[in-house]
């Protein structure tokens, strides 16, 4: 739970949002040591860990013990935001209707298992 409480401040996300999450993205499944084909928390007992740091002063303690950390090691932790980056199949063409090259577009290749790109 706790590590999922850190996600949720680090992407500033909501309690529903975090649940959510959780079953959409893989890499913070992962992060929190959860399994699709386990038990996911729901948003309520996101809500109830979240109320239990605060009511016992916790939060900030944890965040400047992890700003502590990550300092140490030259880092620093500010709020985040999660971006789609899905990779699809289009024409390899960058040119508009104009046959003009859209300063917009911008391709990149998906690497494939085993390679370094």
């Amino acid at each position: 739970m706790l590590r999922i409480h850190c996600m949720q401040l680090f992407y500033n996300l909501s309690d529903p949002a975090m649940e959510d999450a959780l079953y959409e993205i893989e890499s913070m499944c992962n992060f929190a040591g959860l399994r699709l084909a386990g038990r996911i928390p729901d948003e309520t007992t996101i809500l109830n860990f979240r109320r239990l740091l605060e009511k016992n002063g916790l939060g900030r303690k944890l965040f400047e013990e992890i700003n502590s950390y990550l300092r140490e090691k030259g880092m620093m932790l500010r709020e985040g935001t999660i971006v789609d980056a899905t990779i699809i199949s289009a024409p390899s063409s960058t040119k508009n209707q104009a046959k003009e090259r859209d300063p917009e577009m911008h391709q990149t290749k998906k690497a494939t298992p085993g390679t370094s790109e």
